[in-house]
């Protein structure tokens, strides 16, 4: 998954070329001293709810990419990323979130994760989490579940490589293995095809995450379509037609992600809220979205939790 609006127009990122991270601190230090200095804002009320199980989630969950460092846009950026979201400011935007109205949060499980949740309960935060994961010996879902997520997901980009090499049981496997470790289970993907396989042979999942961009397109599968390749990622304006068409025939509850095209849909506020209203109005009223966000520039949170209000009211 993606931060959701890092593109220089709205975040106006700019200084990057002219002095790189150390520049862009610099330029922040005002601002995010009077937001680490500022006497906490009283929570608003929820924001419209759907159901993951015995649980009711907001319709806008805060992502995770941009505290993990992953900008898709460039190594300066994510660097910025990484390195501004320190596990104390993490914890802080988690309790951001939840003062705005969104009562969750899709995350990674990471050392800097694990500290900021921890950081965050002390802090009386108490986001529901949804876990990006994959079946990797190094963190066993043992080790996840000690943090009480609500849902563990299999990480989209392995099932997408997984489903390719014809090892899609390994994927289902995953799942199976989630609900024996009690919790929702779920699989993300970036191919629609994938999701709707999972869906026709019946899987036993909870919930999808559900990629509006094809962003995983095999090299070979846009040379033979298109006669050649894009640099960097594809990010085609018929991806999210197409995903949404699947996210309305599969029964879960999904929940879609980078529906801002990973900052590419972020050149003004109203493309900003063109982005959450195509989102609420193509997907099924049981779904919700992920977005990403750095709030470093503009609050970014208040105002996204505004469009989730406003077009996601159900």
């Amino acid at each position: 998954m993606y931060p959701e609006c890092t593109g220089v127009n709205r975040r106006t990122f700019l200084h990057s070329a002219a002095g790189g991270a150390a520049t862009l601190a610099v330029a922040a230090a005002p601002r995010l001293a009077a937001a680490e200095g500022a006497a906490p804002a009283p929570a608003k009320d929820l924001l419209p709810t759907v159901q993951l199980g015995d649980h009711r989630v907001t319709r806008l969950l805060a992502g995770y990419n941009p505290i993990g460092g992953y900008s898709h846009s460039s190594d300066h950026l994510s660097r910025y990323m990484r390195d501004w979201f320190t596990p104390e400011r993490t914890a802080e935007f988690l309790g951001q979130c939840e003062r705005a109205g969104i009562n969750a949060w899709q995350y990674d499980h990471t050392d800097k994760t694990v500290e900021a949740i921890r950081l965050a309960r002390e802090q009386g935060c108490g986001v529901q989490l949804v876990c990006l994961h994959a079946d990797r010996p190094s963190t066993p879902l043992s080790e996840v579940m000690k943090n009480k997520p609500l849902a563990i997901v299999h990480h989209g980009g392995v099932t997408d490589g997984l489903f390719r090499a014809g090892k899609a049981e390994q994927v289902h496997d995953f799942v199976k293995k989630v609900h024996d470790a009690g919790a929702l289970a779920g699989v993300s993907a970036h191919c629609p095809d994938h999701i709707k396989r999972i869906a026709d042979e019946g899987w036993e999942c909870d919930l999808f995450m559900t990629c509006f961009y094809h962003v995983t397109r095999p090299r070979e599968e846009m040379q033979k379509d298109l006669g050649k390749v894009p640099v960097g990622e594809p990010f085609f304006e018929s991806d999210p037609d197409e995903m949404t068409a699947v996210v309305r025939q599969v029964k879960q509850p999904c929940l879609g992600f980078k529906i801002l095209a990973a900052g590419r849909r972020c050149g003004n506020p109203a493309a900003v809220e063109d982005a959450f209203k195509y989102a609420f109005t193509h997907v099924k009223k049981s779904d919700a979205v992920i977005v990403g966000m750095f709030p470093v520039y503009s609050d970014e949170v208040a105002a996204n939790a505004e469009f989730a209000r406003k077009h996601g009211a159900v």
